[in-house]
């Protein structure tokens, strides 16, 4: 009982990662006053980069850098339509959304010889425990609760960000421009570039999230690996209120129902279908229950006009 109960954990760890990153790209872009409902389409495209480069490279942390700034150039794509242009920012990441995930594909099928996914790779990230030694025949315990590398590096991430937003004076000018972005232009603040580097950090971390399904969760890129994970983080951003701690915590609320998922399809006969649909009826009923009470960024999704009230 107690391995199962390890093992749940380090499971609910592991699907909570990926989703952890996206949800820091999204606090950070909506905070800015961007809105970026295209990181699923970052986070498929940078989970391609991320599992193409490490088979080539044979380097999966490499990997999982080339993921990340795949997500970050997809970024700055649908930053020049929303900043630049301004453009009506819900279609423009509608299109990321399909252009991610198509380029992903096509280039797929270049590399893998018309192949829809990638071949499997030799090296993943490691496991926490495994890299530091630890003798699993001595404490049999810790092989149940194994974790991935990304897991500790999505917690410190949170922190990170958490502390960029709230103690420096970057984070004051980012949310500044998320709330009232003619009061930041009046100090002197630039809104187009403190956003650019919002939306480009947003890719980057969702690229991280795609990097770490294909190089820590699985070990290839398919399709259907990233299928709603990018929507998922958006729910978790809106459930945490628009705050790294917030949007983690939310992570781990689905990353535990993406467990609970896969323990139940193993000790008991629900059908396997079902259970899949547990992450995604959590999503709908997080939406229904909290998008009333959360309160997002006064000028989230609206372009800002240099010299406007």
């Amino acid at each position: 009982m107690l391995n199962v109960i390890f093992l749940g954990i380090a499971i609910s760890l592991m699907y909570a990662a990926p989703l952890c990153f996206t949800a820091l790209g999204g606090v950070i872009t909506q905070r800015a006053g961007v809105d970026n409902i295209g990181l699923e389409g970052m986070m498929a495209f940078g989970a391609f980069a991320a599992a193409a480069s490490a088979y080539f490279s044979n380097n999966p942390w490499l990997g999982f850098l080339i993921g990340a700034l795949a997500g970050g150039i997809l970024a700055l794509v649908h930053g020049f339509i929303a900043i630049t242009l301004k453009g009506d920012q819900t279609i423009s990441g509608i299109a990321i959304n399909f252009i991610g995930l198509g380029l992903a594909i096509f280039f797929t099928r270049i590399l893998f010889n018309g192949m829809a996914s990638t071949d499997a790779l030799q090296r993943k990230l490691p496991k926490v425990f495994q890299s530091l030694g630890f003798n699993f025949e001595k404490y049999p315990a810790l092989r149940a609760l194994e974790i991935d590398i990304t897991v500790v590096l999505a917690i410190v991430a949170v922190f990170i960000v958490n502390f960029v937003l709230y103690k420096t004076v970057y984070g004051l000018r980012l949310r500044a421009c998320g709330e009232h972005p003619a009061a930041a232009d009046t100090m002197g603040v630039s809104v187009s570039k403190i956003r650019y580097s919002a939306v480009f950090l947003s890719g980057i971390f969702a690229g991280f999230g795609g990097g770490a399904m294909t190089l820590a969760v699985i070990s290839h890129f398919t399709p259907t690996v990233i299928s709603g994970q990018g929507f998922i983080a958006l729910a978790a951003v809106i459930f945490g209120n628009w705050r790294p701690i917030g949007a983690a915590l939310a992570c781990l609320l689905f990353g535990f129902a993406q467990a609970l998922a896969v323990l139940l399809s193993s000790y008991t006969a629900i059908p396997t279908q079902i259970l899949a649909t547990l992450p995604y009826i959590l999503t709908l009923l997080v939406l229904i229950l909290f998008v009333g009470r959360s309160v997002p960024p006064k000028a989230n999704g609206q372009p800002y006009f240099k010299g406007e009230a």
